[in-house]
């Protein structure tokens, strides 16, 4: 790992800011709600704060005595909440620049913890188990969650803040009420890891990466898989939505970052249509990945969700017909967008030949006497 932070700007042509400062591999970064301001955090135990621009500078927090896992602002811009393998979740000033306080409760290694979308709660998920939710103001844990079987490796909130989702080394995915900590749904859809998750900004569905290489959309109303995304050659440790939710954006073990186009067929505000996503298409800074839109009946017969969805009004023959044939037109348009991908990719190998023949070549004239 280089240590180093990369922003890509969305436009083409587009300039790409490379910082520098951590001593050590980057484990984590968030940008602030304005977007003014973007933090990370790093093996070397230190949090940054950063101004996105040509500069780069940054301010260096510490006060973690070991690995910071994971970096979140509050929705307000003013406070930033942190998780580290010394045990504890702790919470600074952005406008002070300052450490404020801790949270200790946790036996193991700190994962990741968020605040609610409100900024009055603190989730956070760790290696001993359990998912804590806490309260800012009293600094008191609220409720422990215990219900995983293993680590548990990213938890977040929805976008109403009235449940939590967490992610776990079980291959699971659980969601509960935070009001009543009641289990709402348990999904059971990856064969390892399931290492990062994120709402949709509607909150009616979620995406998850999993160290089996897949990225996998899940429709909390229906409470079934509607797809499973291959891409990532290796472990997928990272995914998030894009503000508004047009986009969402995974990394990987294989160096990779790619960007997905979501398709979700939502109303503005907050009602849903809840119909299922049409094509995406995912681009990568390296090489272009492979494209594998699997139908979600298939999918679900492959793996299993456990859930109560609330009930849904049956859709009427002609709707079904117009949702069915929208769903085969993204779908042809996703082989259409894979057969360029393929085309492209053919082209790099074969540049990469090219260069390796020519390389041979000249490695033999130096050899030859």
């Amino acid at each position: 790992m280089d240590s180093c932070l990369m922003v890509w700007h969305m436009k083409p042509q587009s300039r790409a800011y490379r910082f520098t400062g951590h001593k050590d591999a980057v484990t984590s970064v968030n940008f602030s709600p304005s977007g003014h301001l973007l933090a990370s955090g790093s093996r070397d135990k230190t949090v940054r704060l950063w101004v996105p621009n040509v500069k780069g500078e940054s301010t260096v927090f510490r006060a973690h005595t070991a690995t910071v896992r994971s970096v979140h602002f509050c929705s307000d811009g003013q406070s930033l909440v942190t998780a580290s393998d010394d045990k504890t979740v702790k919470v600074w000033s952005t406008h002070r620049q300052k450490f404020l306080f801790s949270l200790s409760q946790h036996i193991n290694w700190v994962r990741c913890a968020k605040f609610s979308p409100d900024g009055l709660l603190i989730v956070s998920a760790s290696d001993d188990k359990t998912v804590k939710l806490w309260d800012k103001t009293s600094r008191e844990c609220v409720h422990s969650y215990c219900e995983h079987g293993g680590f548990v490796t990213y938890v977040d909130f929805h976008p109403s803040g009235t449940c939590i989702a967490a992610a776990g080394m079980d291959n699971t995915v659980k969601l509960w009420d935070v009001r009543t900590h009641r289990l709402l749904q348990h999904y059971q859809l990856h064969s390892a890891a399931v290492n990062a998750l994120s709402f949709h900004p509607s909150g009616n569905y979620l995406v998850t990466a999993s160290s089996d290489s897949t990225l996998k959309i899940v429709d909390l109303l229906e409470g079934r898989l509607l797809y499973t995304l291959h891409g990532h050659q290796g472990p997928a440790t990272t995914v998030a939505f894009s503000r508004t939710g047009e986009y969402f954006a995974s990394g990987g073990s294989d160096e990779q970052v790619m960007v997905w186009k979501s398709n979700f067929d939502v109303d503005d505000g907050d009602a849903a249509k809840g119909q299922r996503p049409r094509a995406a298409l995912a681009s990568s800074s390296r090489n272009l990945p492979d494209v594998d839109f699997r139908l979600p009946g298939r999918a679900r017969s492959q793996e299993s969700a456990q859930s109560v969805p609330p009930p849904r009004e049956p859709a009427s023959s002609p709707q079904a017909l117009t949702s069915t044939l929208e769903h085969i037109v993204g779908q042809l348009d996703v082989l259409t967008q894979t057969v360029c991908i393929l085309e492209q990719r053919l082209t790099l190998t074969e540049d990469k030949l090219k260069q390796c023949l020519e390389n041979q070549r000249l490695i033999m004239q130096r050899v030859t006497p």
